[in-house]
């Protein structure tokens, strides 16, 4: 493969990708794009946090470190399944409050302060910087795999000045008020495709074609060799996942295109599982790649360019043009997305703040603003190359792809506590934020960014080695004497935990000043608010024509002309500029954010309107005392409820208590009658046999048989009352054991038989329980069936009566069930047929003393079982008699 037909494929693709940009950017403007507007492209512009690091370091870093390269992918793919919610609010966020940066947002979120949206700035510019060496490194190296050996600074610097002109092409060609670039994200859709196909056709190459399948691939390999060196979900495993987890949330590049670049909301859904679906793609053939390599290359080949060298060691240029193209489009998407998303930063956060300096006291010229931020911008895609190129050059391009893109992670992963504490907690403070960014940006720095030069400046070596002046407990990788510890793993704890420690700490010290306090609302209740920005009325000094000079200064002449004639047909006005009411200068800094920044926006703003600070603080108590008052509305309001709620469990208490008085009243006439009933009989026959001498000896003997039944019937009656007390009162104890139920049923039917037969009650037993063991007493569970039965006769009115005895098997207990076809109890008599001497209304008076009832249900609950009433679906009625089945015994066939 010749280096000028290599070189014209690059330009031909490179040309394709600017067609496809320039041609999505022409068409948008007529009206969205359809397709362009689907989840699928807005996923895969999100892959473009699979750089060449992912295209050729995840092979070598198989190679090294075994299975430690899945960790890259596991912390995204951890963050849109399971943590979708936090983009979502992200997403929200910036839709709200027109956030063109991950500066942008921390800067809004805290008062939407300059001097912290500079620091974001220029920890975003440091952190970047080794992921453009990166980039650089990877691209440089396979040029020259494929064109022999040639000057490595020199290849590295025509691909920094290509891919800078390349960037600025792409990404600096207007200024969106949004910052969205629709070509660059249709033209990284493109690029995510072709890595993905390139990669997978390498990977089954080497798997299919190289190999004799996976199989043969992992033949003669070990678990010790897959699983690499480090401990799988040891301390550096930990570390990496939530790196990568960080990275997928705080890279500028990735905060650019989940967030900026997000048209719909609902994108996120089909993300959450798409996203996690390419990554598997991209994995899934990355250790054949590096078994394959390793089995094939000569000892000492760089592990990293496998992709590359295997096809080309096979004689598959066609193939390794592929490779070469994969690893290209995965550079140059992440530089074009990353320097867009820097420069952004730079642009409206560094040089905005001084252009409106030195151009306040210049005649207002339209679109000047506008000119100098792409001027700015395209600079800035300069510098940073530059410096990507200054770090690759320093550092000698020696250090594996993976360690470089490390760096750059643990930088960026500095941003997380205050942009997740600033989205879920009002507490935190823009004093906190920048105290725990310094503390975290200087111990990156020392720990890991400084460490990654060693041995290319004099001294460095024996200053990591040594520490400075010989002190060793300021070792970079063994600050204050923590050894023994892996140097990623140490950089993560010094770094990001004493950032967020100094965060929470200082927050929670310093109280937040009006405009954070406010922006903290609107940040974390973002979800309840309409708007975006803080509502209420500000006096100021704004003119209409002031802020339509600013307005065509950033935005352009025709941009602010249509922004003003649509804010002047909303008041209803045919012509001219609108009043300059809070609703207007509100949508004017929204619109001016898009393009410059919500913390210049609010500056530049506020300065024209002449507004004050004070006012912001008048609302924010204004609204912290009607806070309290709807929340002390509430609570009246829920305490109301809650009194309504105890005043009608007190009117149910007291309906029970009252028809509890009126049983207990029923009780104790009942017992009255049927006690008095007995003892008149007795006395009454007693006083005869006394009185009268006359009586003949039949006469006497009839007497003495009815005083001596009523006797009965009195002693009876009170054995029943003293059983049920003793049974409710758990002093009468029941034995069980192990009886067969068929026997139980049968012996209950023969006492009743007479009954039966008198009254022409059919009985049906089915199915057939025989073989059935239930733990009862069978005396008591006679005494039970009886009287459930003799019931179900006597008050069976129907023309042909006739009782069903089933038996069911239910888990670990029997249900007996005893079905007449006289309808059964009705709801009303069910609430009562269990109180003693209650009665159904069908009973009459010398049908019982109500007790039978109350004492089966004593009885069988004293059994582990109980006794209760089934209403089936026509409201008919029947009883239910329940007993705990003997657990070594089966339920029976049939």
């Amino acid at each position: 493969m010749s280096v000028n037909f290599l070189l014209a494929v690059c330009l031909g693709y490179v040309a394709l990708l600017f067609a496809v940009a320039f041609i999505v950017d022409r068409r948008n403007r007529r009206g969205p794009i359809g397709w362009l507007q689907s989840p699928v492209i807005y996923t895969l512009s999100i892959s473009v946090y699979c750089t060449s690091w992912t295209f050729y370091g995840a092979v070598g870093s198989a190679a090294r470190s075994g299975l430690e390269f899945v960790t890259i992918y596991t912390g995204p793919t951890l963050v849109f399944i399971g943590w979708w919610w936090l983009l979502r609010k992200l997403v929200r966020i910036g839709r709200v409050h027109r956030v063109t940066s991950i500066a942008d947002l921390i800067s809004s979120r805290y008062g939407k302060s300059p001097s912290l949206a500079v620091l974001v700035t220029l920890i975003a510019l440091i952190a970047t910087t080794p992921y453009i060496a990166l980039q650089l490194q990877s691209v440089t190296r396979s040029y020259q795999i494929i064109a022999g050996e040639a000057d490595v600074v020199s290849t590295a610097f025509w691909v920094a000045a290509g891919m800078a002109l390349f960037t600025v092409l792409f990404g600096t060609r207007n200024l969106d008020a949004n910052e969205r670039h629709h070509g660059v994200v249709a033209a990284i859709a493109l690029e995510a495709i072709v890595k993905l196909v390139a990669l997978i056709a390498v990977g089954v190459f080497a798997t299919f074609g190289l190999s004799g399948g996976f199989d043969d691939v992992f033949a003669n390999v070990s678990m010790e060799d897959i699983r690499g060196a480090g401990d799988i979900f040891g301390p550096r495993w930990a570390t990496l996942t939530f790196l990568s987890a960080a990275a997928v949330i705080c890279l500028p590049r990735q905060f650019q295109v989940t967030v900026v670049e997000n048209i719909e909301e609902r994108h996120l859904a089909t993300a959450s599982w798409l996203f996690p679906l390419y990554l598997f793609g991209m994995t899934l053939f990355i250790m054949p790649i590096a078994i394959v390599g390793l089995k094939m290359m000569p000892a000492g080949s760089n592990p990293d360019l496998f992709v590359l060298t295997l096809p080309l060691a096979s004689q598959r240029d066609d193939l390794a043009l592929l490779a070469f193209l994969g690893g290209f489009s995965s550079a140059t998407s992440m530089v074009i997305v990353a320097a867009i998303a820097v420069s952004t930063m730079v642009s409206n956060h560094i040089v905005m703040p001084v252009a409106m300096r030195l151009l306040a006291a210049n005649p207002a010229v339209s679109g000047d603003v506008r000119n100098l931020l792409l001027v700015s911008r395209r600079i800035s895609i300069a510098l940073i190359l530059g410096l990507g190129f200054l770090y690759f050059w320093v550092s000698g391009g020696s250090t594996a792809l993976a360690a470089i893109g490390l760096i750059a992670f643990v930088g960026v992963a500095q941003f997380l506590p205050s942009l997740v504490g600033g989205i879920f907690w009002r507490g935190a403070t823009r004093v906190g934020a920048i105290a725990g960014l310094n503390v975290g940006f200087v111990f990156w720095a020392y720990t890991l960014f400084l460490p990654s030069f060693a041995g290319d400046f004099s001294g460095t070596a024996a200053f990591l080695a040594e520490g400075p002046w010989g002190i060793a407990l300021l070792r970079p990788q063994a600050l204050f004497g923590l050894t023994g510890l892996d140097p990623l793993v140490h950089a993560v704890i010094w770094s990001v935990g004493l950032n967020t420690l100094t965060f929470l700490v200082v927050s929670s010290l310093v109280t937040p000043g009006a405009l954070e306090r406010l922006q903290g609302a609107l940040f974390v209740d973002v979800y309840r608010t309409t708007g975006g920005r803080p509502a209420g009325v500000q006096v100021g000094t704004a003119q209409s024509e002031d802020l339509f000079i600013l307005a065509q200064r950033i935005l352009g002449a025709e941009p602010a002309r249509r922004l003003f004639d649509e804010m002047s047909r909303s008041q209803g006005r045919a012509g001219g500029l609108p009043h300059p009411t809070d609703d207007v200068i509100g949508r004017l800094e929204r619109e001016l954010a898009g393009s410059i920044g919500a913390a210049s926006a609010h500056a530049m703003v506020t300065r024209i309107a002449g507004r004050q600070t004070v006012e912001i603080t008048d609302l924010f108590d204004i609204a912290d005392e009607t806070q309290r008052l709807i929340e002390t509305s509430r609570r009246l309001s829920e305490k109301s409820i809650e009194q309504e709620r105890t005043a009608q469990q007190l009117r149910n208490v007291n309906e029970r208590l009252r028809a509890l008085d009126a049983h207990k009243d029923d009780f104790l006439s009942q017992v009255s009658h049927e006690l008095r009933t007995p003892m008149t009989s007795v006395r009454s026959f007693s006083e005869i046999l006394m009185t009268e001498k006359s009586l003949s000896e039949d006469e006497r003997d009839r007497f003495v048989s009815i005083i001596h039944d009523e006797s009965r019937r009195l002693t009876r009656l009170l054995d029943e009352l003293l059983d049920i007390s003793r049974l409710e009162a758990g002093a009468s104890v029941v034995d069980v054991e192990p009886i067969d139920a068929r026997q139980a049923i049968d012996a209950a039917l023969a006492a009743v038989d007479s009954m039966t037969r008198n009254s022409e009650v059919d009985v049906t037993v089915d199915p057939d329980p025989s073989g059935l063991n239930i733990m009862a007493n069978s005396d008591r569970l006679r005494q039970v069936l009886i009287n459930v039965l003799s019931n179900a006769v006597k008050y069976n009115a129907a023309e042909e009566p006739s009782i069903l005895v089933r038996t069911n098997v239910r888990g670990p207990v029997v249900h007996v069930d005893i079905i007449d076809n006289g309808g059964g109890v009705s709801r009303q008599d069910a609430t009562v047929v269990f109180e003693k001497f209650a009665r159904g209304s069908r009973a009459s008076r010398d049908q019982g003393a109500g007790l039978g009832l109350p004492i089966s249900r004593a009885i069988m609950r004293a059994m582990k079982g109980d006794l209760v009433i089934v209403f089936a679906n026509d409201d008919t009625s029947y009883f239910r008699i329940i007993l705990p089945l003997e657990s070594r015994t089966e339920k029976p066939a049939g």
